[in-house]
């Protein structure tokens, strides 16, 4: 069977709440469905790292390598740092595209075992290699396998395949099933809903399996959950409130009921992305507004951020205009160190709030805990904020203005008689615009994408005409402009006479392979950073 162990346990710190695990994808290839998915897949890779590799601030995605599985295993692109390298994913997604897409393949039964194998044997040697300076932040890997086969003959052929294999520093295996259909939403007003937890299937085994449509809306939505802080170590933040029980004494506030939650994003800052105003603004700054919640939370790592909520209010009573900054978004925390009974009351108790708020059309006012500078003051500074209840088991959370933050704004109310020639010429108006019943993100597209690739490639030729004279001197042989796996290819068992020969051999192989890689990521993060 196949045991999988989640990531090193303990919190983590401050600076690296956004960064996630090391990431290997192994695309399965078969034919003749390649051709119905290719182009869809490049699109909404080169689209993700585009995005991915721009963004300012913490790195939110550490390691990456792309394997290919046809009639054998290969590797596309051995581990790399995301942020700041999209030129080189570019080249690696290109050379997807110009893969084969009719004919036929004969592939291997054993190919997919051993693309898992050889991509888990290169993170080991990257890990070991790697200097002290620059640790890893994880020590545990996350490996995706998109498919086009039926994913549950994918899933037992893994489960046969690797039964024997050591996958302790596998953090997450999962099968993802590219389904031949497409978006059916594009073109409705409600929008694509990432998957949820209840739409994969755990099988017998920890591999997740789960289905994808086949379009570039889809698998950008898929890529994009890669840049969410995941973390299972402990639980973000904690909803305090007043217990039913004595709510009217001064007891409720010293034993609050607590709803143990997750902090997610909701949107991207564009304060984040290059050439923006106020791009100078770093995501690990408290002073953004837009950071504010999501930092400081993530600065409480002996114990979970607090939200005390202090009242009620109606959600007609709000005015849309004093809340700032981004939104947030809460949900029942996964937290590993919890056991399966707390976790399920805590659940319900989430969703029970969720039910009652948005049946009472009330949101919730809630302060956060004193900001960083004022504990020797007798009433520290806080931020308030306001909590939204939703249809989906989840709450947004709101910054909220305050009276110190209140400027005056002496606007009389609206006429109420006006001459009849203004309003019918003002109707008609109105009247000739398009009517949208909600508005739909994913049908607004801002040309973001072939902005931030074309401003993250230079036009300077080829991009490392050095590195392939340079693995030619090195290797002794001819190298595919491709770069190739930084570790050696697996072999078959050896006649007992030959193995420690060979072993050696192989060993040898390896560092001085390994070597190189590491001198050209060094010459390309030197070339990316030039004039």
């Amino acid at each position: 069977m196949y045991h999988r162990r989640t990531s090193v346990k303990g919190p983590s710190a401050p600076t690296q709440i956004y960064q996630q695990p090391p990431r290997l994808l192994i695309v399965h290839i078969a034919l003749p469905s390649w051709a119905d998915i290719c182009s869809n897949l490049c699109e909404a890779l080169q689209n993700f790292f585009s995005l991915a590799c721009s963004l300012m601030g913490p790195s939110r995605m550490s390691l990456f390598s792309l394997y290919m599985v046809r009639n054998q295993h290969e590797c596309v692109l051995p581990f790399v740092q995301v942020k700041g390298n999209f030129a080189r994913l570019q080249a690696c997604i290109s050379e997807l595209r110009m893969l084969q897409r009719e004919g036929c393949f004969r592939p291997q039964g054993a190919s997919l075992q051993m693309a898992v194998e050889d991509g888990l044997q290169q993170f080991k040697q990257y890990s070991r290699h790697v200097t002290t300076g620059a640790a890893l932040t994880y020590t545990s890997l996350e490996i995706t396998v998109l498919t086009s086969q039926p994913g549950k003959e994918v899933v037992k052929q893994l489960e046969e395949g690797l039964k024997d294999t050591d996958l302790v520093r596998v953090r997450r295996l999962q099968v993802v099933e590219i389904t031949k259909g497409v978006l059916e939403g594009m073109d409705s007003a409600s929008p694509v809903e990432e998957p949820s937890n209840d739409e994969s299937s755990i099988l017998g085994t920890d591999i997740d399996l789960q289905t994808i449509d086949n379009d570039i809306v889809s698998m950008e939505i898929f890529f994009k959950a890669w840049l969410h802080n995941s973390g299972t170590d402990q639980e973000h933040m904690h909803l305090l409130l007043p217990s039913r029980s004595y709510s009217s004494t001064s007891r409720a506030r010293d034993n609050p009921m607590c709803l143990k939650c997750d902090l997610q994003e909701r949107l991207l800052s564009p304060s984040l992305l290059p050439g923006t105003a106020d791009g100078s603004l770093r995501m690990d700054d408290p002073k953004g507004d837009f950071s504010t919640l999501y930092q400081m939370a993530s600065q409480s790592s002996a114990s979970p951020y607090k939200l005390r909520v202090i009242k009620a209010l109606k959600s007609s009573g709000v005015c849309e205009s004093l809340t700032y900054g981004l939104p947030f978004i809460l949900r029942p925390t996964s937290c590993w160190q919890l056991d399966w009974d707390e976790l399920e009351t805590n659940q319900q108790h989430f969703h029970a709030l969720c039910h009652s708020l948005l049946k009472r059309e009330w949101l919730l006012l809630a302060k956060g805990e004193p900001l960083s500078g004022g504990h020797s003051m007798r009433e520290p500074a806080s931020t308030f904020y306001v909590i939204l209840p939703s249809r989906s088991p989840t709450l947004l959370v709101k910054a909220v203005a305050t009276r110190e933050l209140m400027l005056p704004s002496p606007f009389p109310l609206l006429p109420e008689d006006l001459p009849d020639d203004s309003l019918k010429i003002r109707e008609s108006t109105l009247d000739s615009l398009e009517l949208e019943p909600t508005y739909n993100p994913l049908q607004v597209w801002s040309h973001l994408y072939s902005h931030l690739s074309s401003a993250s490639v230079k036009p300077q030729g080829r991009l490392h005409p050095s590195w392939e004279s340079r693995a030619l001197r090195k290797a002794g042989q001819l190298q595919m402009n491709r770069v190739r796996a930084t570790v050696a290819p697996l072999t078959m068992t050896p006649a007992p006479g030959k193995a420690h020969k060979m072993l050696a051999a192989s060993k040898a192989s390896s560092e001085a392979f390994f070597q190189l890689s590491m001198e050209e990521e060094a010459e390309e993060e030197e070339y990316l950073s030039g004039p």
